[in-house]
């Protein structure tokens, strides 16, 4: 068998898989979507956000570990931020 003829074959056995096989065109798209940055709010904020509850009241919930936060800044001094979803959320779970 020759070169040629290899090659008549193959594109004969290709062309009965593709008539059998139905061949999509579409290829799938894929969308990837940016995470969602939660949001933070300082003290401050925090505060003026919940009526009631004090900054006092939110720098000793920090103190505890009982809302997620990030402290900005060097040593003692930087600024607290604390994540809005972890405030809301642990407030309704004490007042529920």
């Amino acid at each position: 068998m020759t070169i040629k003829q290899k090659n008549e074959l193959i594109t004969a056995v290709t062309s009965l898989l593709e008539k059998m096989i139905p061949v999509e065109d579409d290829t799938p798209t894929i969308t990837v979507s940016k995470p969602t940055l939660p949001e933070m709010l300082t003290v401050k904020e925090c505060a003026a956000l919940v009526s009631g509850l004090t900054e006092h009241t939110v720098r000793m919930l920090v103190k505890q570990d009982k809302v997620k936060y990030i402290r900005c800044g060097e040593g003692a001094r930087g600024k607290i931020l604390v994540s809005k979803d972890s405030l809301l959320k642990y407030l309704g779970a004490v007042c529920s």
